[in-house]
């Protein structure tokens, strides 16, 4: 395998992920600009809630740069357009999902939080991608302004439908994820609404997820395991549990990267700031490595002063 050189901040990894293999993801959003504010974000609280679509990103350069990953030959499962924000805020999202099609047969997948599917302009941009992973955490209109904390533009109602005409219209897979929150959408009555309103949208799988990584509010709990896979029983064949992440550890590039965070942590613990600033490497990418060592045991994580540094076990 040639040895991957250093992206610049828009494509990073291939990144290990439980339901994309070896992901390589494409960030097309300055970190934090989102449409929500969801309780739970990994990456924090959103700085920059916004709606208007417009090129946040130069188009050329990432293209540039998705076609600069493919010629590494590394492992690539999926190529993923996700990032540090919401990807279809991007105007350009439609034409580079459609010039990465052309130039490699890697399927290409989209990570959304929905919020924009009602606008046709967003429909139309993600209907070229192979994957399209959605999101859809509350059954009403209350649930939704706590858990997601959506720009106030956005209306409940809006995003469902939308969702449901871009579920019937779209040729790709479509795996809906839903993301629980102890204490908010996981009672009997909040999740009666939202079985209604997954019954309405075509979907390939749904996906069940909970907070597994320091979440933007200190509020967003995980539910149980239990609670969890009785929902999961409950909603039948095509739902499955996503949460419990393991990750590839054996590619040679996530080995790499490995070692590099494990060295960093060797000498003094570490935030994710600081290990983004010392090896260049995307928070995304960094966050989802820190993860793997955490489950394999590696690293832990303790709180200071307000901040999580990660220490080696």
């Amino acid at each position: 395998m040639k040895e991957r050189t250093e992206l610049a901040h828009h494509v990073y990894g291939p990144v290990p992920s439980r339901r994309l293999g070896l992901s390589l993801g494409v960030d097309l959003i300055p970190f934090k600009t989102c449409s929500y504010d969801c309780l739970y974000c990994q990456l924090g609280k959103t700085t920059e809630k916004c709606v208007a679509r417009k090129e946040y990103v130069d188009t050329a350069t990432v293209l540039h740069q998705i076609e600069k990953a493919i010629s590494l030959k590394q492992r690539i499962d999926y190529i993923t357009f996700s990032g540090s924000g919401e990807p279809t805020l991007h105007s350009g999202i439609g034409f580079l999902i459609q010039e990465t099609k052309r130039i490699t047969t890697i399927p290409v997948a989209v990570i959304t939080n929905s919020s924009l599917l009602y606008e046709e302009a967003v429909q139309e941009a993600l209907l070229h991608a192979d994957l399209v992973v959605p999101s859809l955490d509350a059954g009403g209109e209350e649930t939704f302004h706590v858990i997601n904390r959506p720009h106030d533009s956005i209306q409940f109602s809006d995003m469902v439908e939308g969702l449901e005409r871009f579920s019937q219209s779209f040729k790709g897979k479509l795996w809906l994820e839903v993301m629980f929150v102890a204490g908010i959408n996981d009672s009997d009555e909040a999740l009666d609404a939202l079985r209604l309103k997954l019954k309405q949208i075509r979907r390939d799988k749904i996906q069940l997820n909970t907070v597994f990584r320091p979440p933007a509010d200190e509020a967003a709990r995980a539910v149980g395991a239990a609670w969890l896979q009785r929902v999961n029983d409950l909603l039948g064949d095509t739902a499955e549990i996503v949460t419990d992440f393991r990750g590839n550890m054996q590619d040679e590039a996530v080995k790499n990267d490995k070692k590099r965070i494990l060295g960093l942590i060797r000498r003094r613990p570490v935030t994710v700031s600081d290990i983004i600033a010392s090896l260049g490497m995307h928070r995304n990418e960094v966050i989802k490595l820190i993860t793997i060592l955490e489950k394999h045991a590696l690293v832990k994580p303790v709180l200071f002063e307000g901040r999580t540094y990660y220490e080696q076990m």
